[in-house]
């Protein structure tokens, strides 16, 4: 996998050798967003399976739950880690009801990551020929965070819209939030976008208000790392302030991200779980330290944009306006 923390400056491939590898890297950001992250984890039991020593179903069977646990314990908020551990726990169940061998079980493993790595692809090729259609002749898109194809397993969601209008023959322009304080949107998006050809300008977060006062904003699109039942939205930290200022300037605000993405047991924004990483990303950037020794510091990684904020959620399965009541 491309080693995200380095981009743009450089571009160093981390290969994955064991599913320790996998959590390790999952939970250190060389590889993030939500649709990611859960191939990711497939791909992790798959591997872990691949390369156990296990003699019997019953030993391999703890191995693999202690691989899910392992696994499913590095981030809290992204739903699409826990749905596709979630896959796999059945793929594995059936196979053991089955009375399948330990090689089998790992064939299987691997037939389903594979699945859900090609499943996602697809998903968000069609959420970005889905969006295009809500996309202008020519358009000024303001993105926030990154959700492009280093955020899935290719193409993307947000960028997907993005491509997919493109590939429509829409006009686009792209101005890309920085998104601190991990600078998805400066380093990730604007590198995608920039090896596409597409046209982009990098903003800093707190630009995205006077640019769409200055009427140089006509549709924002996002990503999504959990939607509740109700629509709540939880997305990169910065996305609910881009939300309001949307709201404010009428501006239409979507949401780009694959149905499992959707967590309808979840039933408002304010269940969903909201992680708080080091404080360092806030305190430094590289080795230069921005903040004074002594101050406090908080870093909520994400946040909930609340459902009457969103214009509409686009998922491969169709475009979704208010009143949202998603359902299992």
């Amino acid at each position: 996998m491309v080693d995200q923390r380095k981009l743009p400056a450089s571009e160093v491939y981390v290969t994955c050798k064991s599913v320790n590898d996998v959590a390790k890297a999952i939970k250190t950001m060389v590889i993030r967003g939500a649709p990611a992250i859960g191939v990711a984890a497939a791909m992790g039991l798959a591997l872990g399976a691949a390369r156990s020593r296990a003699t019997g179903t019953k030993q391999f069977a703890t191995e693999f739950q202690r691989h899910c646990d392992l696994l499913a314990g590095t981030r809290p908020t992204a739903v699409n880690l826990f749905w596709a551990i979630e896959r796999m726990k059945r793929t594995f169940s059936d196979g053991a009801l089955a009375g399948e061998s330990v090689a089998q079980l790992t064939a299987r493993l691997r037939v389903e990551a594979d699945r859900i790595h090609d499943e996602d692809v697809a998903s968000c090729r069609a959420i970005g020929a889905l969006g295009a259609g809500l996309v202008p002749q020519e358009a000024r898109i303001l993105t926030h965070c990154n959700a492009g194809a280093l955020a899935t397993a290719g193409y993307g969601t947000a960028l997907g819209v993005v491509r997919g209008a493109v590939a429509a023959g829409r006009k686009v322009r792209v101005l890309a939030d920085e998104t601190r304080p991990f600078l998805q949107g400066a380093r990730l998006t604007a590198w995608e976008l920039v090896k596409d050809g597409i046209d982009t300008t990098v903003i800093t977060d707190n630009m995205a208000g006077a640019m769409m006062r200055a009427g140089n904003v006509d549709l924002v699109v996002v990503g999504a790392d959990r939607i509740a039942a109700n629509g709540d939205t939880a997305n990169k930290i910065g996305t609910y302030s881009v939300a309001v200022l949307a709201k404010e300037h009428n501006i239409p605000f979507y949401v780009a991200a694959p149905s499992s993405t959707i967590d309808p047991s979840t039933r408002d924004g304010d269940a969903i779980p909201i992680e708080e990483r080091d404080p360092r990303e806030v305190t430094h950037v590289g080795s230069h330290q921005l903040a004074p020794e002594g101050a406090g510091v908080r870093n909520p990684s994400f946040d909930i944009t609340p459902h009457k904020y969103i214009t509409a959620i686009i998922t491969e399965r169709g475009v979704f306006r208010p009143p949202f009541k998603f359902e299992t």
